[in-house]
């Protein structure tokens, strides 16, 4: 088990073949088939375990109530005959923390109207990303597959794309959930961020583009917010350039001040191609440095209108105001045809911004105001439903892509990232912090209102449920690990439809979680850990984001780290074989499973992160001339 525990970290064939050969079935559309593991035996047994226990009996009670007064026909007004398609509206927020939302225990800021869809609908307690960073927890999302699947999770240090002029992208052979809609008559919109690529080998071929992936419309970010696009808002480049520009610099420049001191005292005569050959490399970085500093804001950050730049550069001011008037007028125009909306806001990711209406006026500074003006918005998508007579025929999802980043601290010290509550880490690590997201969803007369679902769901499931409500079908020539939320949203179901979930860190296996079936235990075990610091920190302050790979940023554990959620959500107390008898036999369950997992996942899938596909290339540069404003 050593050695497997190894192969898991680092991903090697070798290993691979001292892991315990088993059977590997042929992965179908729903996933790779494997039977249920009973639990160890022992252990506790209650579908919602974790739940204190007289909560749990009135949330069921409630909710059942709720289902019989429904009935089975509208319990399954998606799949009646009569009953027109759903239309779909999903809010995605951007680093947004559970801790940051008054129905998830936030008492000090004022997020009205996603509590209240939170009390109309079903809140998922345990939903998860599927990745802790922005473009892989996004191409699994619209994808339902594990971002590894689609090369969607880089090998190297940059897991995100960072410029629009970058060659990679999420493949077009992908299917999103947005094309499934299209195949069933849906008309879909993206307004907001996309961050799955642009282009491929010229600025125009849109290889990447979200009109590519089933999108009839397409308003917002090519590729994502930075502090870099907004003046006075700082740089997320600054490690970069330390290693890059300064630390070069500084050993030209004592290279040159040692000859020239060399050849003042008469020690030497060093001809002058010596110190031309150390300062003209010296003015070259400092040039890029300047002109990659200077026109940063200009080249990378812009909206876009479909295939056309409609704003060059991005203009904050009311910028969530136009983004909601984008949706909400989507909505108006399609209102007697179906549609699929996915509204995915810039809020909370830095560079902070806020209207005139909402600035200052949070008790939490700029990431406050940041909040409470995305609470807002979902507030105006909810009241044009409500207007139009579309609510009770209309399924609202609203989550983040992953947990809040918590080293995102200005150089003043104010503090610019959320909170993820009681669970540990934060985005770009699989701690509950970085993974453990808002989840509600909201479908009146077929979804019960005021309900929990205290069990794993993931953002991948989305795909199939969307797939279900339209009735598309599922892909059959690819792994789908998404499972449809709708037999739990109704109360068919009180156990998750997962058995194993797999969590990366970039394209490296970090985690697994195990939910053995009749039984009120969350297994997740570690097989490498980030190193916070400074000592005692809850992230990687000196990196800004914790890092996957290399014994300086991460802890390897053989055996892994293993810990029981249902008790310790905190992943504060790690299992031991004294504090947990059967130990070893769910260590064994959790490596088996993985080997099963590692079989189904191609090696020969292009990497689109890796570093020649996220690399900015002047060649695909998008410009606008004159552009002002959408």
């Amino acid at each position: 088990m050593q050695l497997a525990a190894l192969w898991v970290r680092f991903g090697g064939r070798r290993a691979a073949a001292r892991v315990p050969a088993m059977r590997r079935p042929v992965p179908s559309a729903r996933g790779v088939p494997r039977p249920s593991r009973a639990p160890p035996s022992g252990l506790s047994t209650h579908p919602l375990g974790s739940l204190p226990r007289s909560k749990r009996r009135t949330m069921r009670a409630a909710c059942l109530l709720l289902l019989l007064f429904l009935g089975p026909s509208r319990g399954h007004a998606h799949t009646a005959t009569t009953a027109p398609p759903p239309n779909i509206v999903l809010l995605l927020a951007d680093d947004l923390g559970i801790g940051d939302i008054g129905c998830y225990g936030n008492r000090t800021l004022r997020t009205p109207n996603i509590d209240q869809l939170a009390r109309d609908g079903v809140k998922l307690t345990q939903h998860l990303a599927a990745a802790p960073l922005c473009t892989p927890s996004r191409a699994a999302f619209l994808t339902g597959r594990y971002p590894v699947r689609s090369g969607m999770a880089a090998r190297s240090r940059v897991g995100v794309f960072l410029f629009p002029a970058s060659s990679g992208g999420l493949p077009a052979t992908e299917v999103t959930f947005a094309r499934l809609a299209k195949t069933r008559g849906y008309t879909t919109a993206l307004v907001g961020k996309w961050h799955l690529g642009l282009s491929c080998r010229h600025p125009r071929d849109f290889c990447h583009h979200p009109r590519v992936h089933g999108f009839d419309q397409f308003f917002g970010l090519p590729a994502t917010n930075l502090r870099d696009c907004k003046p006075g808002a700082g740089t997320v480049f600054e490690g970069a350039v330390h290693w890059i520009v300064v630390v070069p610099v500084q050993a030209l420049g004592a290279a040159a001040l040692t000859l020239a001191a060399l050849r003042c005292l008469g020690l030497a005569r060093p001809p002058p191609a010596a110190f031309l050959g150390l300062l003209l490399p010296m003015a070259i970085l400092l040039g890029c440095h300047f002109l990659f500093r200077r026109y940063f804001r200009s080249l990378h950050c812009f909206l876009m209108r479909d295939f056309e730049v409609a704003q060059q550069p991005l203009d904050y001011g009311n910028l969530t105001q136009r983004l909601t008037e984008e949706a909400t007028g989507f909505i108006r125009r399609n209102s007697q045809k179906p549609f699929l909306l996915l509204l995915s806001y810039i809020h909370v990711h830095t560079a902070l911004f806020a209207s005139p209406e909402f600035a200052h006026r949070s008790s939490h500074g700029a990431y406050g105001d940041a909040v409470e003006e995305l609470d807002w918005s979902v507030g105006q998508i909810l009241q044009v439903l409500d207007e139009l007579g579309l609510a009770g025929r209309t399924l609202v999802y609203f989550s983040s892509d992953q947990g809040a980043h918590v080293e995102e601290v200005t150089a003043t010290g104010e503090v610019h990232g959320g909170s993820n509550g009681i669970y540990r880490g934060g985005k770009a690590n699989n701690w509950e912090g970085g993974i453990r997201v808002p989840g509600i969803l909201r479908w009146p007369g077929v979804i019960p209102a005021r309900c929990e679902v205290d069990v794993a769901t993931s953002n991948m499931d989305i795909f199939p449920t969307v797939a279900g409500l339209t009735g598309a079908p599922l892909p059959h020539d690819r792994v789908i690990d998404g499972r449809d939320l709708m037999p739990l949203l109704r109360g068919q179901s009180q156990q998750s439809a997962h058995e194993f979930l797999f969590h990366y860190c970039n394209a490296y296996l970090q985690a697994v979680r195990w939910l053995p079936r009749n039984s009120s235990a969350v297994f997740k075990a570690f097989f490498f850990t980030p190193k916070f610091r400074p000592a005692g920190a809850n992230g990687c302050f000196p990196t800004h984001v914790c890092l996957c790979q290399g014994p300086t940023h991460v802890t390897s554990h053989d055996p892994p780290l293993l810990f029981n959620l249902a008790h310790d959500p905190s992943e504060a107390a790690p299992l031991t074989p004294h504090t947990e008898p059967r130990y070893q036999a769910i260590l064994e369950a959790i490596l088996e499973a993985v080997a099963e997992h590692r079989g189904s996942v191609p090696l020969d899938v292009p990497n689109q992160l890796a570093p020649g596909h996220v690399i900015w290339k002047p060649w695909l540069q998008l410009w606008a001339a004159g552009a002002s404003g959408p």
